[in-house]
């Protein structure tokens, strides 16, 4: 399979053979942990720099979509859907645990005192505090890359017969 492309190799005719080799179960904690490991690195980079890199959301699209994509081997809509599903959710716990990185760094605390502390009203306030607008661009641009990398190929229906 060329690198940069996500097409099918040329003469491959087996379509059962491909539908065959997906696996969505595994799909999904594969979707799952690379969230969270995206999360994290977010949370990191972002606490550490001091500003929202947009890189970071591409990163977070890119490293969900290909964990999918190397595991499930994808062809259907689905995973697609649990790509973009899941790089939203890591962004989103990204910029959740950025904020607490930012509560525990201001109030000169440990991040884990920092989560001991927290509670719903404290976790309202601390996301109405730091979210922006461009956080919406970047959620977008993660779910956008989140989908496009999860499919081990991309599956088009032959033109209709000319009659």
């Amino acid at each position: 399979m060329d690198p940069v492309s996500n097409t099918p190799p040329r003469g491959t005719a087996d379509i059962g053979k491909i539908l065959s080799e997906q696996n969505f179960n595994v799909a999904i904690p594969a979707g799952i942990g690379a969230a969270v490991l995206g999360a994290v690195v977010w949370a990191v980079v972002t606490v550490a720099t001091e500003m929202q890199l947009g890189l970071m959301a591409i990163a977070v699209g890119f490293v969900v979509g290909r964990a999918i994509r190397a595991v499930g081997h994808g062809v259907e809509p689905k995973f697609g859907y649990l790509g973009a599903a899941c790089a939203l959710a890591g962004c989103v716990a990204g910029n959740v645990l950025s904020d607490i990185g930012f509560y525990a760094k201001i109030r000169h605390i440990g991040f884990g005192e920092a989560l001991g502390n927290l509670d719903m009203a404290l976790l309202t306030k601390l996301v109405e505090t730091f979210s922006q607008p461009m956080d919406l661009l970047f959620y977008g641009i993660a779910v956008y890359e989140g989908y496009k990398f999860s499919f081990k190929y991309r599956l088009v229906k032959p033109a209709a017969a000319a009659q």
